[in-house]
Parts: structure tokens; sequence; C-alpha cells
């Protein structure tokens, strides 16, 4: 936050002074500056007080870029497409480059990382004491990441942003004699699979902190949203545009405390 008055580091004891850029520790009502190392315990359910305990997390400042792992995708293939295409051609390389239309799957990246910087725009305006923000975070052991995570007072908010045109909607299949089916579609593509990979990050969310409340959202930037309605749930993963999610993120209510959610989040998912 930007500090109000001037303040000391409680760390290192550094002057900071007022408007500058810290941290404020709610817990203690103390600040520390941006620069000093936090370690942060994350309490492992099961282990009782003066038990072993694993070993502490460090956090990592970084908010993460929105983005930036689909950015440096999109630029690789582009870099690969366009090599393929001089190596063809040879001295006429750079006219089939300059001519030749972008492959769809390499596009398609350019395409994602757009709508994820721009939900990351509108998120990061909305970062405050009360919520908390982190961006395209790797997922540990894996090449995949979680596009957003947003800590609020009332929880933990796991979003997918995703940039297809067309309007979403719920198609419900079955009921009285057949199991009932929910399906996502975004004018005729089936979506359905996206809902299954916001769970799973909601798991591995789940699997660090416990009990946490904890939210899927699959946030459609730049889709055809009716002008009343239009959002919904399925399987508990909320699915809406980028302005409903910022409204009910600032409207959370509750007692998560903010900063030691975050830092243990930014300590075990890591920028990607």
């Amino acid at each position: 936050m930007r500090l109000r008055y001037a303040g000391a580091c409680r760390l290192c004891g550094s002057d900071l002074s007022a408007r500058a850029d810290a941290i404020y520790e709610r817990t203690t009502k103390t600040v520390r500056c941006i620069e000093c190392p936090t370690v942060v315990e994350v309490v492992v359910p099961g282990v009782e007080v003066g038990a072993e305990e694993p070993p502490a997390l460090v956090a990592d400042e970084d908010p993460g870029v929105a983005g930036s792992s689909a950015r440096r995708e999109y630029e690789r293939r582009k870099f690969k497409d366009e090599e393929r295409l001089r190596q063809k051609w040879g001295k006429l390389g750079g006219i089939a480059v300059a001519l030749a239309d972008e492959k769809q799957s390499t596009k398609a990246w350019a395409t994602g990382a757009v709508g994820e910087e721009r939900l990351g725009a509108r998120l990061d305006s909305l970062a405050s004491e009360s919520v908390a923000v982190l961006h395209d975070r790797r997922i540990p052991g894996t090449n995949a990441n979680i596009d957003h995570i947003v800590i609020t007072r009332a929880g933990i908010w796991v979003i997918d942003a995703k940039r297809y045109k067309g309007r979403p909607e719920l198609k419900i299949e079955g009921g009285l004699l057949r199991p009932r089916v929910e399906k996502v579609l975004v004018g005729r593509r089936d979506c359905t699979k996206l809902v299954d990979g916001v769970l799973k990050q909601v798991d591995l969310v789940h699997d660090l902190l416990g009990d946490i409340p904890i939210t899927g959202s699959l946030c459609f930037v730049e889709a055809d949203w009716p002008l009343i309605g239009g959002a919904f749930e399925t399987r508990g993963v909320q699915v809406l545009w980028p302005k409903r999610l910022a409204k009910l993120l600032v409207e959370a209510e509750g007692a998560v405390e903010v900063a030691a959610m975050r830092e243990a989040l930014a300590a075990h998912f890591k920028p990607a």
C-alpha cells in the first residue's frame, strides 16, 4: 500500500516516508519495506503445536505479469513458424514471412494473452488492503499455470480468463430419467472442459490452504453477454464477465487475513 504517514520497517528499521510504497501487516499493525525478505509459516492441518513443523515457505513479493507465459509461448511459436518458412524458401524467406498468415494455433496464444492482460489490468485496479491479486502463477511440477488468484476478506478466487466470441450459456441435459449433465457453451463452442480445469486448480489451492473458502471462476472477456442477466454457476464455478467479477470481489466480506494468504499463495505458486 501507499503509506499515509511516515513509519519504520519492523524488520530492518529503515525509515519509510509518507506516500512511500510499503507492506502493511494487518495482524501486527506494522509496516515493512517491500525489499525485505519475508518468511511465511503455513499451518498444515493435522500437525500439532510443538510437533516437528514443515519447512517454512519463502514468499515472493512479485505479483506476476498477467498473460506473460501465454505471450512468451506466442512469441516462441511465431519465431518457429517463421524459421520454417525461411528454411523452405531460402533467399525469398523474408518475403514468404511477410505474406504468410499466422497459423491459427499460434494466433490463439496471442488472443489468450490479450484476454489475460485486460482482465489483469481490471483486477489490479481493485488491489487494496482487502483485495490482493496474483497473476500467471506456475503450478508446481507442471508447465501449467493459474491465470489469476485474488485474495479477499471472504476467501480466495481462482480465475481462468478466456477471450472467446459468442454468448456463454449453460445447457442442461437429462434430469428425471437420465443423469443431469451441465454443459458450458460459448456460441457453438463446447467449453465444458474449461470448468474441469478450474476445478482442478481450486483443488490445488484447497490442498495448500485447507478450509479457507475458495471459489473458481471462468471469466469470458469480450464475449457476447446479454444486457440483463447472463452470469451463471456450474458445479460451483462462477461463469461471468470482468465487470461482474470485479463487483463480487470488492463487495466480499469476511475475516480472512488477506496479507498472510497472499504470501502463502505467492510462496507456493511462483510467477510463471
